[in-house]
């Protein structure tokens, strides 16, 4: 008796065994297969997009002037307003020429860019530069624009070069000002030429 359940045990697990063995996974997983493909609602080529606006407010056929504020170029941009959170790319870069009250420029260029339509900020990324009308330059790898309060943020390495103070800083996360009028940096390093007053 002892020596028929000791078979009935071996079989068992023998069966089982062969069943787990037998059971293989040959379906490839693909990245991303549940994921739906979404596609732009529209596509534009060599865009040139104008923002304007007026003093006061026109009617239908009133007549009056207007102040550019700012200009947004660039070879492609691929528009997925359609979605519950609308959003705007530029796959290969866009320049972005501001203009303040005095009518001075800043540019912004990027290799690439994500203008999100809600919240109004603009995801810059890959050779991020702003130039003020001063000469001021920043450098970066990503740079987040707030349109809506014309500030600018990073986390990112940057390197800051100001002509007037004959100054070049290196570091590590900051916020500034659109115009580049105002610098708050995180964290530098490196070397920084301060010019000294003389006093005669």
């Amino acid at each position: 008796m002892i020596q028929n359940f000791n078979y009935k045990s071996i079989a068992m697990v023998c069966t089982m065994a062969m069943l787990f063995l037998a059971c293989k996974d040959n379906y490839k997983r693909v990245r991303g297969e549940a994921a739906k493909k979404v596609y732009p609602r529209g596509v534009v080529e060599d865009f040139v997009f104008t923002y304007t606006e007026t003093p006061v407010r026109l009617g239908s056929e009133d007549t009056g002037t207007s102040k550019v504020l700012a200009i947004l170029s660039g070879p492609i941009r691929n528009d997925f307003e359609q979605l519950s959170f609308p959003y705007q790319t530029f796959p290969e870069g866009l320049l972005v020429e501001v203009f303040n009250e005095k009518n001075e420029k800043t540019t912004i260029e990027a290799d690439y860019g994500v203008l999100y339509s809600t919240t109004s900020i603009v995801d810059l990324r890959g050779n991020v530069v702003i130039k003020g009308d001063d000469g001021k330059k920043l450098e970066t790898s990503q740079l987040y624009y707030d349109r809506g309060n014309d500030w600018a943020f990073t986390q990112e390495k940057f390197k800051f070069t100001n002509p007037e103070d004959g100054t070049v800083m290196d570091g590590e996360g900051m916020d500034i000002q659109k115009d580049l009028k105002f610098l708050n940096a995180h964290k530098t390093y490196g070397l920084m030429l301060i010019k000294e007053e003389k006093n005669d």
